[in-house]
């Protein structure tokens, strides 16, 4: 057994034969189970494998939503709409309402 997925087995029903596959080599986990390259998704659908890496580099992917979010947390908390600590509070409004 070699690869990442060390101790896998492909857990794919062959009913012709009335048992498992249970083979080991190129063992993946799939949301289905354990497969085989014979036996994921996409082989029994007749399909080809999707790339393994992203096609897109990492400058394409877009910005995470973490800083929307931590500016719509400040409003929540400012205008009393989300408990929080009055620091936390305090930190909010301040964030929120700067005066130029």
């Amino acid at each position: 057994m070699t690869g990442p997925y060390l101790g896998l087995v492909c857990r794919h029903w062959i009913g012709a034969e009335h048992r498992h596959c249970r083979a080991t080599e190129g063992v993946r986990p799939f949301l289905v189970g354990p497969c085989c390259p014979l036996h994921t998704p996409a082989a029994l659908a007749g399909k080809d494998e999707a790339p393994a890496t992203s096609s897109l580099p990492a400058t394409a992917l877009p910005a995470s939503p973490l800083s929307d979010s931590r500016v719509a947390d400040a409003r929540a908390i400012s205008s009393g709409k989300r408990r929080s600590s009055p620091t936390a509070y305090r930190a909010a409004q301040a964030a929120v309402h700067k005066t130029t």
